[in-house]
């Protein structure tokens, strides 16, 4: 049970990362606002509540890793770390730009606290089995979070890193599929019909959770549940993109396009 006091810091941690969003997407005029907004809860949750990290050490080698496999929502974690303190604030300022570290997809060798570059789709779930099968070999006992997208969930490789997850056990997996039913291109059940969703996972030897993915106590009470499993975790969280600006809600337009000046203030009003 969340106290009042630590819900409340959530709460504003995931209004300052959302800020952070649109401005860094802004200046930039180049980036992925909506579902980064949608996943600010889910992200914040993780860093301010969930995860054992040290922004002082991110080499930690007992820490818990962090994956984005829907690469292109950097903007959602840049904004998380930065706040934490693996980069100064103001290197945000260049989001996107020649030579930056913050590029529009991770990339590990150059980003501290960043555990996996991604960008292909898929790939970072793929990814991130691997190195659970490797602490599993070293006998580790840090946890590895996934967050995937559900437009990328079409991708085959995802079912292949479900199906290696489940042959080998790997209850140090917990997953997220960040089900706004929206993608680049629309709809995402009318591009490629995924539900029922929870079934499939099933089928593949996972637990399965759903949840409100705006509900930090629902994000970490299922995070705790899903400890205790002896098998990998997916949590089915269902989210609003563009989640914090009125008229970003839901519209799929604003999967990858910039607020202009006018549409930067208005939104930057809302999330005062």
């Amino acid at each position: 049970m969340l106290s009042k006091e630590k819900h409340e810091l959530l709460r504003v941690k995931a209004k300052d990362i959302r800020r952070e969003i649109v401005t860094m997407v802004h200046r930039a005029n180049s980036g992925h606002v909506g579902g980064s907004l949608g996943a600010a809860d889910i992200i914040s949750a993780l860093y301010y509540h969930v995860m054992r990290h040290d922004p002082k050490n991110p080499e930690w080698e007992d820490r818990d890793r962090f994956i984005l496999s829907k690469g292109h929502c950097t903007p959602v974690i840049y904004a998380a770390l930065a706040d934490c303190g693996y980069f100064p604030k103001e290197d945000l300022l260049e989001f996107r730009r020649p030579g930056s570290h913050l590029q529009g997809h991770p990339y590990q060798p150059k980003t501290p606290g960043i555990d996996a570059s991604t960008g292909t789709l898929g790939i970072g779930i793929s990814t991130g089995v691997g190195m659970a099968l490797g602490a599993k070999l070293k006998k580790q006992d840090h946890y590895y979070y996934i967050l995937c997208g559900d437009g990328e969930i079409q991708e085959g490789q995802v079912w292949e890193a479900a199906a290696f997850a489940n042959k080998y056990k790997l209850d140090n997996v917990i997953g997220f599929v960040d089900r706004n039913y929206l993608q680049t291109d629309g709809y995402s059940e009318k591009v490629m019909p995924m539900d029922p969703l929870a079934p499939k996972w099933e089928s593949f030897g996972w637990k399965v959770f759903e949840i409100d993915g705006h509900s930090f106590e629902e994000i970490i009470d299922t995070i705790e549940k899903a400890k205790k499993e002896k098998q990998p975790v997916m949590i089915i969280a269902n989210t609003t993109k563009g989640k914090g600006v009125s008229f970003m809600e839901g519209e799929a337009e604003w999967h990858g396009k910039p607020p202009g000046k006018e549409d930067f203030e208005k939104a930057m009003l809302e999330l005062e």
